[in-house]
């Protein structure tokens, strides 16, 4: 299969290096010379990776075309001129698919998916609206495709996303308490990631088991546990976190993202 990628930001970079990482990658890929940094770094890293003449020659030279431009320059693809047969996977979270399917006509067959950055890594889950055997396939080489039957359900995973910054930002609160009394800064850093890989670990063994159950488990009562809990609770933190994910929902539905 040949990819192309008009654009070549952070994500799309994730992509192509999740792709990438083994030998037995099927996929030739073209990328759109807008970010030449990028694109010429990938090229040369990677024997699979071709940087495109302009971004009409990625779409000329490709039979999957995924978008990965700014909202705010999407109006180019409608400059652009789309085959009947292109695959197209929408990356751009802040436009519908109504709205890419009317850019990219006369091609047909377009589906969106939000890929998290450790796809890079080969890891993670990538939503995928409307369900698509080949972007299923595509995605499951670096991670997890989760396929949804409504733009509902995949504005709700997308708002999940949403939590990604906040868990960087706890797991940085917790590790300037460490470091505030004399753990090593780089003690602390190796000291919380492990000690969340480990729970995550345990959580996905404990597979039958909710995360309600799994929090009251270890939550001992008149432990440390119950008591960080109990006073993150007083004071709403979990119900305006809960508040704050469904905002972004409410902005999904009144910008017409779905």
């Amino acid at each position: 299969m040949d990819i192309g990628f008009l654009g070549t930001g952070a994500i799309a970079s994730a992509i192509v290096k999740g792709l990438c990482s083994t030998t037995d990658t099927p996929y030739s890929i073209l990328l759109s010379p807008r970010n030449a940094k990028i694109a010429a770094e990938l090229a040369d890293a990677f024997t699979h990776v071709e940087v495109a003449h302009d971004n009409q020659d990625v779409l000329d030279r490709s039979d999957t075309v995924v978008l990965a431009v700014r909202p705010q320059i999407v109006g180019l693809l409608s400059e652009l001129r789309f085959r009947q047969t292109h695959l197209v996977v929408s990356l751009i979270s802040t436009v519908s698919l109504k709205e890419v399917s009317a850019m990219v006509s006369p091609a047909t067959r377009v589906v969106r998916a939000v890929p998290l950055p450790s796809v890079a890594y080969r890891q993670g889950p990538t939503a995928i609206y409307p369900p698509d055997p080949t972007v299923a396939s595509l995605f499951n080489r670096i991670g997890t495709a989760v396929e949804v039957m409504s733009a509902e359900q995949f504005d709700s995973l997308c708002s999940a996303t949403g939590s990604i910054a906040p868990y960087f930002a706890f797991a940085q609160s917790i590790a300037s308490l460490l470091t505030r009394h004399h753990v090593p800064k780089s003690e602390a850093r190796r000291y919380v990631l492990d000690m969340f890989r480990a729970l995550n670990t345990f959580a996905v063994v404990e597979h039958d088991r909710s995360f309600e159950s799994l929090s009251a488990e270890h939550a001992t009562i008149g432990g440390i546990n119950e008591e960080v809990l109990s006073v993150l609770t007083e004071h709403r933190v979990f119900a305006l976190f809960e508040e704050s994910l469904e905002r972004v929902l409410r902005r999904f539905a009144s910008e017409g993202w779905a």
